[in-house]
């Protein structure tokens, strides 16, 4: 793991608290689960989910029969997804304690049929070496699921918000706050990283196209009709591409 890609060890319950727990979290799982329906509903697939955190879409994935491996950077995160996955009365096929760039020596005979990889290219110090690496772990006519924190969406709310300051000094802060991504991608570069590897992207999502823009916070106490307002825009441009997170599906060719 280079030094400066970032690991949540020891904070496993403040990513429940702050993340899973709240609306923006709550969001970013039923969009996911939305644009993930037909794999979720196919014939059993295998599954890796690098940086699946505390294994909430494991869990989904696990009880529609799927055969999925679950992995993350820290083995706190990893302890506590096998425990919240076993109080389901589901279990992983494999869980492994591993650094994306380590997955290919830690499974080296396995390729998957989807790879879920979510919030874990914005604290990598490479991330365009990560996408070559999920290539390599892939089976034939696989697909990347593939979400990251988009430089876009944190420019345009900062200017919103009145933050002319942040946005001049192109988003660098003197004191860092750990759970909120420091380097946010640039979609254009991350697609042509995609295209540099013979990849195509064949649906984009915007993740909280609304949601991160709301004038009163209560108003995300209407869960189901923010919800449902963010399904009707998210995959429309130019909403699409505002969301806080992008949320992309991907094919490689050989």
């Amino acid at each position: 793991m280079s030094e400066r890609d970032q690991s949540f060890a020891t904070m496993t319950g403040k990513f429940q608290r702050n993340i899973y727990a709240t609306t923006k979290g709550r969001l970013r799982l039923a969009v996911l689960k939305r644009d993930l329906a037909s794999f979720h509903e196919a014939s059993p697939l295998r599954i890796l989910d690098i940086g699946g955190g505390l294994g909430q879409l494991s869990a989904w994935f696990i009880a529609a029969g799927h055969q999925v491996t679950h992995t993350d950077i820290a083995a706190e995160m990893v302890v506590e997804a096998r425990t919240l996955h076993q109080q389901q009365g589901l279990l992983a096929h494999r869980y492994e304690v591993a650094a994306l760039q380590d997955l290919p020596q830690r499974l080296p005979s396995e390729r998957y049929d989807l790879v879920l990889c979510h919030a874990v290219l914005e604290w990598m110090a490479d991330p365009e070496q990560a996408l070559h690496v999920i290539k390599g772990l892939m089976a034939p006519n696989g697909q990347l699921s593939l979400m990251f924190y988009n430089r876009n969406a944190k420019y345009f709310a900062n200017a919103i918000y009145g933050n002319f300051d942040y946005v001049q000094s192109n988003l660098k802060v003197k004191k860092t706050v750990r759970l909120s991504p420091q380097q946010p991608l640039d979609p254009n570069r991350v697609e042509q990283w995609i295209q540099d590897e013979n990849g195509q992207v064949t649906c984009k999502t915007g993740v909280r196209v609304i949601h991160d823009y709301l004038r009163n916070p209560k108003d995300a106490e209407q869960f189901e009709q923010l919800l449902e307002i963010e399904f009707r825009f998210n995959q429309e441009p130019p909403f699409r591409d505002l969301g806080r997170y992008l949320h992309w599906l991907i094919r490689f060719d050989e």
